[in-house]
């Protein structure tokens, strides 16, 4: 009976450590996200984070809001506390580059996403949208709702991110090619509400005959919305957003926001987090390319009815 039980502890003893997460699926995982406050970033945020915690990682978000300063105290904050991975979204394509640096530097791998920076090699892997498809898909909608003719106006995000520019630009490809479309202004409203709000009370004032106003982000198109509410235009122009956040579905339903181009935010969040711990246990991301484009989908009343969670549309 004693060596019977004794095979039994034994044998117990084995399994034990199987029970327990290896050593190298313990430790933190430091997200830092732009400003959570905006529902993208809110989601990016928290989707990377319970990735991390499901592979069994400790995990922690910081905001940087878009201050480069502020963004470089969160990074020597994670080398402090022995971050194992740095999930980024980098506060600018030019000024993250440093704080990036610092933490390969200091032995943490790098994951970025939604935004890239403008150094390679740096970061194990850079996830974003395919903005330019995203931005393409939105125009042609844009065109489908407003017209082909006619005065219009544009929303520019923060100059800083490489995607206002790639937005604007894939917005304009497509613009162009309806002569009678006529963009009378532009204004940088650095993907915020209520400057998209103030904005556009400017270019209202400015351009009383439009009918369109297209936007960089969702934000912004909401702020635009609700300035044209109160000068009582919203009837008379259309507005189109990107983003696919849970504000913008609910102006399509109401029949406010002609359409949203939706970023896959939820999926690279995720899949950024599983790079980061394959990074962790191999070296290596299971990924051939640093940066890695994920395409957008459109959102529209007629499809609305799919969206099933914040920045998921089931296909």
């Amino acid at each position: 009976m004693f060596k019977k039980g004794m095979r039994v502890i034994m044998a117990a003893a084995a399994v034990a450590p199987l029970l327990v997460n290896p050593a190298w699926a313990a430790g933190l995982m430091t997200i830092i996200v732009n400003d959570p406050s905006n529902p993208y970033w809110l989601t990016e945020g928290n989707v990377a984070k319970a990735a991390a915690e499901k592979l069994g990682y400790t995990a922690t978000v910081g905001a940087h809001k878009g201050d480069t300063n502020t963004e470089s105290n969160l990074i020597d904050t994670a080398i402090t506390n022995k971050s194992v991975a740095i999930i980024l979204d980098p506060a600018n394509a030019d000024g993250s580059v440093g704080a990036v640096k610092k933490a390969v530097a200091a032995g943490i791998p790098v994951i970025l996403v939604n935004a890239e920076i403008n150094q390679e090699g740096l970061a194990k892997a850079q996830l974003v949208s395919n903005n330019a498809q995203g931005a393409a898909i939105g125009a042609q909608q844009w065109v489908e709702a407003v017209g082909d003719k006619g005065k219009y106006v544009e929303l520019f995000g923060a100059p800083s991110d490489n995607n206002a520019a790639t937005r604007s630009n894939g917005y304009e490809t497509v613009l162009t090619q309806y002569p009678d479309l006529q963009k009378s202004g532009k204004e940088v409203a650095n993907w915020d509400r209520t400057q998209g709000h103030n904005k556009m009370q400017s270019l209202l004032q400015a351009n009383p005959d439009i009918i369109g106003v297209i936007s960089g982000n969702d934000e912004m198109a909401l702020g635009a919305i609700a300035a044209l509410k109160e000068a009582g235009k919203l009837k008379d122009v259309k507005v189109g957003g990107f983003d696919g956040s849970p504000d913008a579905v609910a102006a399509i339903k109401a029949g406010e926001l002609q359409y949203s181009v939706l970023q896959p935010v939820a999926i690279f969040s995720e899949e950024a987090v599983k790079q980061a711990d394959s990074v962790i246990k191999t070296g290596k991301t299971g990924v051939d390319s640093e940066k890695q484009l994920f395409d957008c989908l459109l959102i529209t009343k007629d499809n609305v009815d799919k969206y099933t969670a914040p920045f998921v549309l089931e296909q």
